[in-house]
Order: C-alpha cells, then structure tokens, then sequence
C-alpha cells in the first residue's frame, strides 16, 4: 500500500526538530508501505496517488486555513483515508472548545473571550491571551488587569497566568493510551522526559480523549499541574501533535512505531 505522508520539513517551531522526528518515522514506515511525501500547501494535486495519508509535522495551518479547509472538504468528499481522520472537536478546529468544556465543567484553564467575563478568571496579576485560530504560541500575549481592559478581544481568548509547578502531555494512539512525558523547568516547555502517568492522571487525560470522539489518529493532551496536585487542560492537539520521539526510550520509541504500524496496516 501507498502512502502519502504530509509534512513540512521546513517549518521552525521553537525547541522543535519536526524534521528529524518524520525522517525518522518514515525510515521505519517504508518498511512495510511505499511512502509519497508531501507538502501540505500542495497537497490537494496528489490525493489520488496513495492509498492513505498520513498528516504529520506540517506546523499551524494559519497560514494557509483557506487551503486547508479546502482540502479537507475535498478529502471528505472523495472519501480518501486520513490520519488523523478530520473529525475531532478540539485544535483542528481552533480554540473555541475551550469555551465550550469550561461551560460543561470540564477541568480546564479557566477562559474566556468577553470582557464581561473577566470576574469568571478571579483576580489574577497577569493574563494570558491567545488567538482563538492559534497554534504554537503565534499571538500570544501577557498582559496586566489595566492593558486588558484597553484592548479589543475579538477572536481571542483570555485566560489567568497561573503558576503552575510543570507542563505534562499525554499521548494516545487510536484512544489507546501510549505515553506521558513532562517539563520539569516550566520555562523550557519542550524539554522533556519520560513521565509515569498514574490511575488519575489518565482518568483526567481520557476524559478530554472520549469527549472529542475522534475516529482514528494520534491524540496529545497537554495539561499544567497545579500547586495543589490537581491538572488542568492546557489544550487537546487533535491534527498534527509533535511525539517528541527523542526524549522517549529506546524500548518506548520501539513499542510506540510497532503500535502506529500495526493501526495503519489495519486500516
């Protein structure tokens, strides 16, 4: 079988190598599948030339939304098998679900997008803004109470800067848990190492996994710990999560590419 392997071999994310980690995923891929790689800003003239695709470390889609959204709606109609499949309700849509789980009590970061809502996020010195189509941290913004209340919000999103003990991230393949890792300096996000995820910790994951009922793909949960030991949900990466493969043992890493095989020989 053929597939076409969507990646940016270019793209520059901070403390990211996206290009090591997919040359070293399709080393071991053309093993059992003939590979096509591909840009996603191309992506759309070679839909028929592969059995499946596979869409991978292509970075933030905001600077070609309209052409994605375009291949999407194309390969939904066509009926092309993806992975991810496009039908999970978190990042490939924006941040708007955010929102949407705070209203339903899911423990999340506390967010908004009004400034009537401000009393909702307490009375915190720093706030934190993010673009409600961002990805990898474009946009951000930290601002006090006084800036705040200056600006225009619209397509944004406001949260509290909470001062949170370390950033961990759980990883799922098909719903099926495969790895945590963690940050253990704050500042240096993608600094990683291994993590053992405990009972709680992926009963608190696999509620974000079940809620977003995507129907087959590689799911990221980032979650912040807190001073008191409980986690709250930083974001649900449901389109091209990083792996970061490296920081993974030899052992894991092994295990991981086996399981991601398997599922895709499957489909």
């Amino acid at each position: 079988k053929t597939i076409l392997y969507v990646t940016d071999f270019y793209y520059e994310a901070k403390g990211r190598k996206y290009y090591e980690e997919d040359l070293f995923i399709t080393s071991h891929l053309k093993e059992h599948f003939n590979i096509l790689i591909g840009h996603p800003h191309q992506v759309l003239n070679y839909l028929d030339m592969a059995d499946m695709l596979v869409f991978r470390n292509t970075g933030s889609v905001i600077g070609y939304q309209e052409y994605f959204n375009r291949f999407v709606t194309i390969a939904k109609e066509k009926n092309i098998l993806t992975f991810n499949s496009f039908d999970g309700k978190a990042d490939i849509k924006g941040k708007q679900y955010l929102l949407d789980l705070m209203d339903l009590d899911y423990p999340v970061i506390p967010t908004i997008d009004t400034l009537e809502d401000l009393n909702k996020l307490g009375d915190p010195s720093t706030f934190v803004l993010k673009l409600k189509n961002g990805a990898d941290s474009i946009g951000m913004e930290f601002l006090t109470m006084e800036e705040v209340q200056k600006i225009d919000v619209k397509g944004r999103l406001i949260q509290p800067y909470l001062d949170f003990e370390y950033e961990v991230s759980f990883y799922y393949l098909n719903n099926s848990f495969q790895y945590a890792l963690y940050a253990p300096n704050k500042d240096k996000r993608w600094d990683l190492i291994a993590y053992e995820a405990t009972k709680d910790d992926l009963v608190f994951a696999e509620k974000f996994v079940h809620w977003n009922e995507m129907e087959r793909g590689i799911v990221r949960i980032d979650a912040c710990r807190l001073k008191n030991n409980s986690l709250l949900l930083v974001e649900v990466e449901d389109l091209n999560p990083f792996l970061s493969l490296d920081a993974l043992s030899e052992p894991k890493r092994n295990t991981f590419l086996e399981n991601f095989i398997t599922v895709l020989k499957k489909l």
